[in-house]
């Protein structure tokens, strides 16, 4: 591909294409990535984010983050904030699978003590947490109680006995997006998703047994704030959102969005994938309380699976959850928007951002991270593909740059149809076996979607984020078991 010829570069790891690159563009858009990342993104990502940056309301810059590639609407890794007066809010920048995010969770345990036993704690980590497409929890949930969850959160995990108190504080939000109504969810929302708590799913969602080698530590002192003290120590990562209720929700506003949008409110778009409303208006204000009740279910999913994976451990290694030390390190969301106070030209301004397969990256001292995080920054966690790791990383004050978001992932290269073209998922499987990683998976082509070279290099992706001032890598984990759907 080439590359437009109008982009800038404004230093090693911010481009710029100004407003003149497209008719009706508000502000420029920022691409963070590396000159190498640069050069392989997709010609699809210049083509959305200039599209984004033509809102209504948009404030001062949209960015892709060095994850980018094309998605719905806005690039995966997108992000924009807009005034909430004259903005507008779009499902296409949020994602279908609202609030899909990583929980990352402690143990004392060592790597020399979990290989032995991995087989048999990935079987049955396999056999614990359902997986797949269209699968369903283990909690009974009827539809009234399921409206509780919506516009609870993780409190409502709590009282029912699936979360530590401590669980919520390192929750982002403290595991609820405040303001959930579970009235602006439709009926065939609620009937998607009303048996899914506790559910991975599939795609490109996963639980991953991980390990903390000395040699990938970069930063100990943060290191050790957020946990991580043991050479070799051992860790579980997961991912996965709020399934198809949260997809429902997506489709229903986006249908809402499209018959209001021109004749109501005046408003065109070059893509209709960016179909949206005026946030002060009723249909965008519903449209926002509903995404919070999906944001809430991805929080209660994942502490549910944090649940049983207390339980499977417990189980394997003869101790309690609590001498096992499975505290968490931290949940992060992306594929949300939310309202936040962020400095913009000197003056301080209350902005919707719309967070687009994106991660929160709050700095050292800012309200809103757990108090024992207020010196090291909040925990970011950047999900890397299955074969090659994922990153712990720390919340930087120089992402004020960007609204405080870095990335979320390492960002697909390929479609999931060319990966599965390329392996076969049983040989994949029996690949990474020999390489040390011991995989339980629900398809075998679910698994070679998600092969790793299907994927951008996650050390330069995390690299790159710390070189923009985003977020600062602490910890490279390797992966050594893994359940997908």
């Amino acid at each position: 591909m080439s590359l437009p010829s109008q982009l800038r570069k404004v230093s090693d790891t911010v481009w710029e294409l100004p407003i003149t690159y497209q008719k009706g563009m508000l502000v420029p858009a920022r691409i963070i990535a590396s000159e190498g990342l640069l050069a392989r993104m997709d010609d699809g990502v210049f083509a959305q984010i200039a599209n984004v940056a033509c809102l209504p309301g948009v404030v001062k810059y949209v960015y892709c983050m060095p994850d980018g590639h094309w998605g719905y609407g806005f690039p995966i890794g997108g992000v924009a904030a807009m005034d909430p007066a004259t903005g507008v809010i779009s499902p296409g920048g949020i994602g279908f699978d609202i609030n899909c995010g990583m929980r990352l969770v402690l143990t004392n345990l060592t790597e020399e003590e979990v290989r032995p036993r991995l087989p048999e704690l990935v079987d049955y980590l396999f056999a614990r947490i359902p997986t797949g497409v269209g699968c369903t929890g283990f909690v009974r949930c009827s539809r009234t109680e399921f409206r509780k969850v919506l516009e609870q959160g993780s409190r409502w995990a709590l009282g029912k006995g699936y979360a530590w108190p401590e669980d919520l504080e390192m929750t982002e939000e403290g595991g609820c997006f405040a303001g959930a109504d579970a009235d602006a969810c439709s009926d065939k929302a609620i009937e998607r998703g009303y048996d899914q708590i506790g559910t991975l799913g599939s795609g490109n969602h996963y639980c991953e047994v991980q390990v903390a080698r000395p040699e990938n530590v970069f930063d100990r002192e943060k290191a050790a704030a957020f946990g991580i003290t043991i050479p070799n120590q051992v860790v579980i990562m997961f991912h996965c959102g709020s399934r198809g209720f949260g997809h429902q929700v997506a489709t229903d506003y986006l249908q809402t969005f499209l018959r209001v949008m021109t004749p109501k409110y005046g408003i065109s778009v070059h893509d209709r994938e960016l179909a949206c409303a005026p946030f002060r208006s009723p249909e965008g204000e519903a449209y926002f309380s509903a995404m919070k009740c999906a944001v809430n279910m991805g929080f209660v999913n994942r502490q549910v699976i944090l649940h049983r994976l207390r339980e499977v451990f417990s189980q394997i290694f003869h101790r309690s959850p609590e001498e096992l030390g499975m505290g968490m390190i931290y949940d992060v969301a992306h594929n949300t928007a939310k309202l936040e106070t962020h400095l913009v030209d000197g003056a301080t301004r209350e902005l919707l951002v719309h967070r687009k397969g994106a991660t929160r990256s709050f700095g050292p001292g800012q309200e809103g991270i757990p108090e024992r995080y207020r010196d090291s920054g909040q925990p970011v966690i950047i999900g890397g593909s299955m074969e090659t790791g994922s990153y712990l990383l720390a919340g930087q004050a120089t992402a004020n740059t960007t609204f405080f978001t870095t990335a979320h992932g390492s960002g697909r290269t390929m479609s999931r149809h060319q990966a599965k073209k390329m392996i076969k998922g049983q040989k994949l499987l029996s690949d990474m076996e020999q390489r040390g990683i011991y995989v339980r998976t629900a398809s075998y082509g679910g698994l070679a979607e998600e092969a790793g070279f299907a994927y951008k290099n996650i050390d330069e992706v995390a690299t790159a984020t710390e070189l923009a001032g985003l977020s600062k890598r602490v910890v490279k984990l390797v992966p050594i078991g893994n359940i997908k759907g």
